[in-house]
């Protein structure tokens, strides 16, 4: 059973929103656990929800929940971001802290990753000073006994005095264990005795002395919060009172005599930490393999090198839009036959119906062609773009691509990560966006916000895939128009980079940040699970938001048509009204018309510019780009003006949804102002230098 999924933030620092419990004696458990071990994965597997889940570090940008039931009771489960430590070091490591520490979690299900499972004890042991019941999940067990790493689960439950389960997290038969795990740990809560670190003797001293001055209101164990507040945590010492605070500065003041500084102690307690776990690693694992990543560290010196990783990028880059193209042409063609048979029919039932003329030109000329526009076009290339973008990113290669970008983007004054959420923006620029959130330093992360939109979305790809397949590449194979998207997408890169650098030297000056990224194994994709995740969460998802918004867009379009201005389409006026600025940037006023009518989703751009070339006429295939052409050259279009096109649409304002996320992110009217402003005025100098150069050479 499963509610919908639903994203839980903070008001002020360290304030997790409050959680419902569906039911009386409900409990919450907060689903935990360092980058890449599997998470997501658990919380669909318990809940049956469709998060979504990505072989790569940070996927996962803020919390989200579902529900489950066992036999006993139900659960609501919350995954937090993936954090190394306690001691929050990036914002998702703080919301994951404060939703632990702070949300009201009646307990814990810590995920670690059963082939390193020596990194993840810092967490692990942290989590389990706060006093909270927590349940320990070594996931990924079958990867981890096909490097011939062996862990005795009955040996570390002992040592640690937590239960323990071990798991594949994509086998649905762990679902019915770990619910009956969870059961067992609320059901024997007294009987704990978990792990104690013990760290230095002057430590342990503080600790005692500010222990019993702590009241246990926040549900966090005393020791743990003498721990944070020795440590100065911001979080912990805004909601200790004044005697307390006091009690902790003295303490941290005797530290500093006996040479214990805040970097001296925060290094004592993160070694006495992993000297710990160490420790229980030692009698609890074996490792009888040749060792962690062997094979992907091969593989790695290949894709990560200087001289074949970049050329593999693109390979791979064009390889995909070569599927994607050579795949579309024909489901898009049947699409469109189809749908159009849908209009003649739709047209002739509001005929015998007797609706008036112009409900019938409003319904069927208007929303529905432009709906069917969007559907014939987008649907088919999204359909196999999709899937094998998450084929690429499910199988770990989306890191590399982060790892050798890391050098270029240093150079702009940025760090690989933008490449992770650049990436994303391929799927949709509103989702990297959010992406951002995995850059840990502010400065960075807004330089990757007001660049990302020059990345082109899914929306914006059926119009360079028709424009390159009608101008440059007629008659030749899917190969050639393959390659030209590719070229359009390092151009795209390129800019990205060049703003970067611009933006780095101007408003967003500062020093780079160190560039830590984990590099996780490679895996076997489950072919069923990325189909059907990339159809439905993906393709469906973006395909449905830009249906909402054409078929409105389409009954505006035929509404400004037919009402009259001055003896004029109110259409055609605007039009005109803009075409001295669209010639100039080697365009005309109905192509700048359609970008601002599509505003709302850049999907229904190019539908928009040709229902207004054949409001009037018919448009006999609205798949086959072969009748495209001609409709087009017969309004003026060179292949200038589809470059101009082109280009434009590379680099213009966000969609309505980008922006709005943009405001949300950054809190400021200025930046979002900003993050518009900066493409269109890129586009626009293109555009003109592609046109004043055409006008030299004709």
């Amino acid at each position: 059973m499963g509610l919908t999924l639903e994203s839980t933030g903070r008001g002020a620092r360290g304030e997790a929103l409050h959680i419902e419990r569906p039911r009386p004696g409900d409990k919450i458990i907060a689903l935990a656990g360092n980058p890449n071990v599997g998470k997501s994965t658990i919380f669909n597997n318990l809940t049956g929800m469709k998060q979504h889940t990505g072989n790569w570090p940070g996927k996962t940008v803020s919390n989200a929940r579902g529900y489950c039931r066992s036999e006993k009771r139900g659960y609501v489960l919350v995954d937090v971001p993936g954090a190394y430590s306690l001691t929050a070091a990036s914002p998702e490591e703080e919301l994951a802290r404060d939703f632990i520490c702070y949300g009201g979690a009646d307990a814990v299900l810590l995920v670690c990753d059963g082939g390193c499972l020596e990194r993840n004890m810092k967490l692990l042991l942290q989590v389990m000073e706060t006093g909270k019941p927590v349940l320990l999940c070594v996931n990924l067990l079958d990867e981890a006994e096909s490097r011939g790493i062996h862990i005795d689960l009955k040996a570390l439950e002992g040592q640690l005095g937590v239960p323990v389960i071990g798991t594949v997290g994509r086998d649905k038969r762990s679902r019915g264990r770990l619910l009956a795990a969870l059961d067992a740990l609320f059901d024997r809560l007294a009987e704990r005795k978990p792990y104690a670190v013990e760290y230095p003797a002057p430590v342990e001293e503080a600790v005692a002395a500010l222990a019993p001055l702590i009241s246990k209101g926040e549900g966090l164990a005393r020791r743990f919060t003498a721990l944070r507040l020795l440590e100065g945590e911001q979080s912990m010492e805004e909601r200790a009172g004044p005697a307390l605070l006091a009690a902790a500065r003295q303490q941290r003041q005797k530290l500093e005599e006996q040479g214990l500084d805040e970097e001296r102690l925060h290094d004592i307690l993160a070694a006495a930490l992993m000297g710990a776990g160490e420790r229980i690693c030692a009698r609890a694992v074996e490792n009888a393999g040749s060792g962690y990543g062997s094979r992907d560290r091969r593989i790695d010196r290949i894709v990560t090198s200087r001289r074949w990783g970049y050329p593999l990028m693109v390979a791979l880059l064009a390889l995909i839009f070569f599927l994607t193209i050579s795949g579309a042409n024909v489901p898009s063609q049947w699409l469109s036959k189809g749908l159009f048979w849908v209009e003649d029919a739709l047209a002739a039932l509001l005929l015998r119906l007797g609706a008036p003329a112009w409900l019938r030109g409003l319904l069927v000329d208007g929303a529905f062609r432009t709906l069917a526009w969007v559907t014939s076009v987008m649907l088919p290339p999204m359909a196999i773009f999709f899937p094998l973008f998450t084929l690429m990113e499910d199988s770990g290669y989306l890191p590399r691509i982060a790892y050798n970008l890391d050098r270029p983007f240093c150079r702009c004054g940025s760090c690989g990560r933008q490449a992770l959420t650049m990436a994303m923006g391929f799927g949709c620029n509103a989702a990297g966006v959010v992406g951002c959130r995995i850059i840990h330093s502010p400065r960075e992360r807004l330089l990757a916000i007001l660049t990302n939109s020059l990345v082109p979305c899914n929306g914006r790809f059926p119009t360079l895939i028709a424009l390159i397949t009608m101008f440059f590449m007629a008659g030749s194979s899917a190969l050639g128009a393959a390659l030209g998207l590719t070229g359009l997408i390092l151009l795209a890169v390129g800019l990205t980079l060049l703003t970067t650098k611009l933006l780095s030297v101007t408003l967003l000056k500062g020093e780079v940040s160190a560039f830590v990224l984990e590099l996780p194994p490679y895996r076997r994709p489950e072919l069923g699970k990325v189909i059907v995740r990339s159809i439905m969460d993906r393709t469906l998802f973006v395909l449905g938001r830009a249906a909402a918004v054409a078929a409105p867009a389409g009954a505006l379009l035929w509404l400004l048509a037919n009402v009259q201005l001055g003896g004029a389409p109110l259409l055609m006026t605007l039009a005109g009204a803009l075409d001295p600025l669209g010639r100039l940037l080697g365009m005309d006023g109905v192509i700048l018309l359609a970008f601002l009518l599509g505003f709302p989703a850049n999907e229904i751009v190019l539908p928009i510019a040709v229902m207004i070339y054949s409001m009037g006429g018919s448009l006999t295939e609205l798949g086959e780009l072969s009748a495209l052409r001609p409709l087009l050259a017969e309004n003026g279009w060179t292949a200038v003006t589809a470059l101009c096109v082109m280009l434009f649409s590379l680099c213009h304002w966000p969609c309505s949804t980008t922006l709005l996320t943009i405001k949300k992110e950054t809190g400021s009217a200025k930046w979002t102002a900003l993050s518009a402003l900066l493409p269109t005025a890129l586009g626009a100098l293109l555009c003109m230098a592609v046109n004043g150069l055409a006008r030299l050479v004709v």
